[in-house]
């Protein structure tokens, strides 16, 4: 049995405390996400886990720091350096194969030798050294990394580069695949999907669901949790809690331990009130003085009762909506051929008035070139793109976060508003949370995090009526993707945007634009119902090579129905994630929002609401639970 721990662990930066009291296990075979905001010591217990760093005592026990059982092999993705650049690709996925490559040479001599004298020993030998050879994967490896390379986006000739011709995106993809292809006994994984295109990430996440080994993932991407993993550790206030489940499973149980938690404290309370008003009533009467006595070890026992803390959810804010809106026919993209050389994509179609696209497709296909020539960076190839009336367009591009602008971030917003006050810049950019002396560092100096708020800042407050976006959930971490989804959910205008982020393209967009290898084409529904149909598809093809191949196999009346069945289990569970949210906001307020927890008419309300709500969610739950049991069947 392998594991690796850590015990009561504690670590500061320049005296500032990271983690203050971490119990962190993994075992054998778990694959586990670590969560929490940015900052908050993520990437700090992974480079604990690997031995990188050691942490100090934290406030509870005598024992501390990072036990691992059974001598386990431990894989964490380092930063990329400038050494072995000369090496080729080839050389350096090799690497990972080091034993099978060894135990093939073995077992080529031991051939030799068997060749030259056929006696039982060197037949034995050569024997268990194919045995050997076998169980590593000696005759799949080769297809499992040519798999693995051009899922990430290289080609067969990339092998031969040299690494120093690669840039530093795809020398840090061929560390992940030679990291990957290494299958160490953990695998720890900071942001892994960061660089990677959609049809990449698909093939980490399979790869990642059938890995025998354990890993810790650090993800924002939620979908990407959801398909791998079976616990998650949420690091918040300094301590690590586990839940189990995936992602979607752990926000509900933090939720729910929270309510609970909250409901306790107030029972708790209220005991203690209706003790004390007791004590108080009896407590000069001496017939009453045993009974006085009793009810005050009762509120001794009961102890101290606090209010539980509530979770740290600091976000951006605005009041967001267009300030007046574009006619019905909001984008006309007529015959649009769009490239800089040559076409990439060739487009035809309406845009409507509140109409939310979403665009998908890997690196390189065109995304980023589309939205160029709608803004009319690019000159297009051939047709056009026209907005309509009174349209008001707010564009956010991706390489904003690489500005190294010399001006302070107030400065820069007063450019852009010269008619605002001090106070009212101050107010804007406080509700992006640019606090006290954060107006006065440069631009330069932001973390991308930085960067991406104070330009939604900026495009917020001119309060356009269209929004063309350009990945604006890069370096975001899961509570700011979750506050802008949930603002451009509530707009009104008309969204256009590009996002690997599958979740923030499924919960914004109700229509696509898929780039693949046929170029650009318009699919008329969320990413979920994409995502179905390219299933059903796939299921399709395979049915028919099978039949091809065996002339047997199951009738395809059967395979279309258990297909449809995918597709619908689908369209639930996007039905069923609006519901939940929705309960989920109400919640949050009936906890939190003083002027309703402290007004039984409005709780009264909510819980009216969350009951309409739940009378919804059931039929919808009831039909999505008796199709997984036909699944399964």
């Amino acid at each position: 049995m392998k594991q690796i721990s850590v015990i009561n662990g504690a670590l500061e930066y320049d005296g500032v405390p990271v983690l203050t009291q971490v119990n962190f296990t993994v075992r054998e075979n778990e694959k586990i996400a670590l969560v929490g905001r940015n900052g908050c010591g993520k990437t700090t217990l992974l480079k604990i886990l690997a031995g990188q760093l050691e942490c100090e005592k934290g406030t509870d026990g005598e024992v501390c720091g990072m036990i691992s059982v059974g001598n386990p092999v431990v894989g964490f993705l380092k930063q990329t350096s400038n050494d072995g650049l000369t090496k080729t690709m080839l050389d350096e996925i090799s690497e990972a194969y080091s034993e099978l490559l060894n135990t093939e040479s073995e077992m080529e001599k031991a051939l030799v030798r068997l060749e030259e004298d056929g006696s039982e020993l060197n037949a034995k030998i050569y024997s268990n050294l194919h045995d050997k050879y076998d169980s590593l994967g000696g005759y799949t490896y080769k297809k499992e990394y040519m798999t693995a390379i051009k899922k990430f986006g290289f080609s067969e000739n990339d092998l031969q580069k040299p690494l120093v011709e690669f840039s530093g995106g795809q020398r840090t993809k061929i560390a992940l695949l030679k990291l990957l292809l290494s299958k160490p006994d953990f695998l720890l994984l900071d942001e892994p999907t960061n660089h990677l295109d959609l049809q990449a990430i698909e093939w980490l996440e399979k790869y990642l669901t059938d890995y025998k080994n354990a890993c810790v993932i650090v993800s924002h991407d939620r979908m990407f949790l959801d398909k791998i993993v079976g616990a998650v550790y949420e690091i918040e206030y300094g301590e690590a809690i586990r839940y189990s489940g995936n992602y979607t499973a752990f926000v509900a149980q933090k939720q729910q331990n929270y309510d609970v938690a909250l409901k306790n404290s107030l029972l708790r309370k209220k005991e203690i009130e209706r003790l004390n008003a007791l004590v108080e009533r009896f407590r000069y009467k001496a017939t009453k003085a045993a009974m006085v006595q009793s009810k005050i070890k009762q509120i001794s026992r009961i102890g101290e009762v606090g209010t539980p803390m509530g979770f740290d959810k600091s976000t951006f804010h605005a009041n967001f909506q267009p300030s007046y809106q574009t006619v019905e026919k909001t984008l006309s993209i007529e015959n649009l051929s769009f490239g800089y050389t040559s076409e990439l994509g060739h487009l035809d179609m309406t845009v409507m008035r509140g109409q939310k696209v979403g665009i998908i497709g890997n690196n390189g296909t065109g995304k980023s070139t589309l939205i160029k020539t709608v803004m009319r960076l690019i000159p297009p190839l051939g047709g056009r793109a026209v907005f309509g009336l009174h349209a008001e367009v707010g564009y956010f591009d991706q390489t904003l976060t690489q500005s190294f602008s010399e001006l302070t971030v107030m400065e820069d917003f007063h450019n852009n508003f010269p008619m605002l006050t001090d106070t009212e810049v101050r107010t804007a950019l406080g509700a992006f949370l640019f606090f006290g002396d954060d107006v006065f560092k440069k631009i330069r100096d932001l973390s991308g995090g930085e960067k991406v708020r104070l330009a939604l800042c900026k495009i917020f407050k001119r309060r356009p009526n269209i929004l063309i976006l350009d990945e604006p959930t890069n370096h975001m971490d899961i509570i700011g993707k979750e506050t802008l989804e949930k603002m451009l959910a509530e707009y009104t205008g008309t969204i256009v945007t590009v996002s690997h982020d599958r979740y923030f393209i499924n919960r914004i967009c109700d229509r696509l634009i898929v780039f693949d290898s046929g170029g650009a084409r318009v699919f008329d529904g969320t990413y979920a119902e994409y995502e179905a149909q390219k299933a059903e598809i796939e299921c399709g093809s395979q049915a028919e090579s099978k039949s091809a191949s065996k002339k047997k196999g199951k009738p395809v009346s059967e395979s279309n129905a258990r297909n449809k069945k995918l597709h619908r289990i689908s369209v639930l569970e996007s039905k069923m994630k609006v519901l939940t949210d929705k309960i989920d906001v109400i919640k949050t307020a009936l906890c939190e929002d003083e002027s309703i927890y402290t007004d039984y008419k409005k709780i009264a309300e909510a819980e009216q609401q969350i009951e309409e709500l739940q009378e919804q969610l059931l039929p919808f739950e009831t039909e999505w639970l008796e199709l997984q049991e036909d699944i399964q069947e």
